[in-house]
């Protein structure tokens, strides 16, 4: 089990792409702007929601049953560096051009590792199918500049090492 405690400098996030033709619109942009490891990420947000319903009995103050509900993966990502792969990723073919009619939404897996070089832990969260929600670019006067993207994902898995 794993007891070890981090800083954001333990971490790194890789992007790879899922199988099918979202992954691969997603795969193109990926290559195109050499996006497998993201770097100059800050505020890296994860949140998993469980929509979580209580049953009350008529007459009752307190729920009698709990039932648990859907499942949403959903975060941000904050960016120091601005190239247009984040939102190529977002936008997909329709990032370069105005495309003439429906286009496919890229969809990708991210890999956020963190590790502790000193004793070998690690864990390892993998945000399955995520899609861009949306994208922000940020010119405060006196900071750097920074984008970010809200994202959902399909699923998330956890592995330690």
């Amino acid at each position: 089990m794993n007891t070890d405690v981090y800083t954001g400098a333990d971490g790194a996030i890789l992007l790879s792409a899922p199988p099918g033709k979202e992954g691969e619109a997603a795969q193109a942009v990926i290559d195109a702007q050499q996006l497998t490891t993201v770097g100059r990420v800050r505020d890296a947000r994860v949140e998993v929601r469980s929509e979580i319903r209580a049953y009350h009995e008529i007459g009752q103050r307190y729920a009698t049953q709990l039932r648990a509900g859907n499942v949403t993966v959903s975060g941000t990502f904050g960016r120091a560096y601005l190239n247009g792969a984040l939102l190529g990723l977002l936008l997909g073919e329709a990032s370069g051009t105005r495309p003439a009619a429906n286009w496919m939404h890229p969809a990708f897996n991210v890999t956020l590792r963190i590790a502790n070089p000193a004793s070998g832990a690690s864990n390892i969260l993998t945000l399955h199918d995520v899609k861009l929600k949306s994208w922000v670019y940020t010119l405060p006067e006196d900071d750097f500049l920074m984008e970010q993207v809200d994202f959902q994902a399909l699923y998330i898995t956890v592995a330690e090492g």
